[in-house]
């Protein structure tokens, strides 16, 4: 048996406890995601989800996040207009160690949380 995997569905990063309104205001105003409704399971667990082409992002609240190797990786349609809204306003852009047959550079959230953004060639 193996297992067959059909497509990614969501990702969770998470943030600093008390900063919810500031990570929607950068998910949902400056990336331009689109919040989505947690089922009432999950509303008390605290944080958002935000949803981009047919994958969530769930944001949590966690104590101590950010500062790790963990990350999304997205496919774009124009990687290099993401790279100048970003820069544009003032986000750093990371570049990312070169691999043929994609380009793609990573940015973080103001609580570390990476993200990186590709386009395959």
């Amino acid at each position: 048996m193996s297992i067959q995997f059909e497509k990614l569905h969501h990702v969770q990063v998470c943030v600093p406890f008390g900063s919810t309104d500031r990570a929607k205001a950068f998910y949902c105003h400056i990336l331009g995601l689109q919040e989505i409704p947690k089922p009432a399971s999950a509303v008390g667990k605290g944080g958002f989800w935000v949803k981009m082409a047919d994958i969530e992002l769930h944001i949590g609240v966690e104590a101590s996040p950010g500062g790790s190797k963990r990350h999304p990786a997205f496919i774009v349609k124009d990687l290099e207009g993401a790279r100048t809204y970003l820069t544009k306003i003032g986000v750093p852009i990371q570049e990312e160690t070169p691999i043929p047959g994609r380009k793609r550079f990573s940015f973080f959230d103001p609580w570390k949380n990476r993200i990186e953004l590709m386009q395959f060639d």
